[in-house]
């Protein structure tokens, strides 16, 4: 299943990674919307009590899902019924260890390949207490480890150990969707990321416009962008899958324009 992932970064542009919050607004529609609009891979986000990683946005993204009653077997189900319309998009979840461990990593890892689910990019899960890594590796699922500005030279070989599917680089030291670092910062971290590993490294946190996007998008192997989208679906609820196509579309457009041409 990881093949997804891997086709999808071999393209000769770099990825549009987006993400939503299962169980927030019409999520089936959103998820179709995403990918309508042209992005390349979804990270569909498992919500909790308790996100310390994320910011306002996604935070009540969070509680308007767990409000609505979602539970796993919920989010579980959304991702099978996305593989069966969507076949070819790699599909990412995103969250924290409780729910991906309360009732053991097989039985987790079980369950995503079951989904369809091609790689889980757990929060809270330090790399020395990867209890779940091993189990998702066992059903070919990607475990996606996260870097950031203080992951340092000493640091970066545990993070990356067992890693696959791509890296993801959070591009400031704080939660989501509040700042966006220098440009000249990603570059430089996105260097060095890429001379320590061979997974593809993807940028996010704090990437809203298209020419941010753009920007990342001539260093890095792909851009994420997340609340600014969770932003749109709180802002339009039931009506949020064309306002959500129009904002990604834009950003699509952008990393297309700013993207190294194939050469012949």
């Amino acid at each position: 299943m990881t093949n997804r992932l891997t086709t999808t970064f071999a393209a000769p542009r770099p990825a549009l990674v987006c993400f939503i919050t299962a169980g927030d607004g019409d999520t089936a529609a959103n998820l179709d919307a995403l990918v309508e609009a042209g992005a390349d891979v979804i990270e569909l986000g498992m919500p909790f009590t308790d996100p310390m990683a994320d910011g306002p946005a996604i935070q009540a993204a969070n509680l308007r899902s767990l409000g609505a009653g979602t539970t796993t077997a919920d989010i579980l189900q959304i991702a099978a019924d996305f593989r069966l319309r969507h076949p070819d998009v790699p599909l990412v979840l995103m969250g924290y260890a409780n729910p991906m461990l309360r009732r053991g990593p097989d039985w987790f890892a079980s369950a995503c390949a079951a989904a369809g689910v091609d790689g889980v990019i757990c929060v809270d899960l330090p790399p020395e207490e990867d209890e779940l890594a091993a189990a998702l590796r066992a059903v070919d699922i990607a475990p996606i480890r996260l870097a950031t500005p203080t992951t340092d030279a000493a640091r970066l070989p545990a993070v990356l150990s067992g890693a696959s599917g791509f890296l993801y680089y959070v591009s400031v030291a704080g939660i989501t969707g509040l700042q966006q670092a220098a440009q000249s910062s990603i570059e430089s971290a996105v260097a060095r990321l890429k001379a320590a590993t061979n997974l593809p490294i993807a940028v996010g946190f704090g990437v809203r416009t298209p020419e941010q996007a753009a920007a990342i998008a001539r260093v890095a192997d792909g851009v994420v962008v997340g609340s600014a989208i969770v932003e749109i679906i709180a802002a339009h609820g039931a009506d949020a899958p064309g306002p959500v196509r129009a904002y990604v579309a834009t950003l699509k457009a952008a990393i297309v324009a700013a993207a190294p041409k194939v050469t012949a």
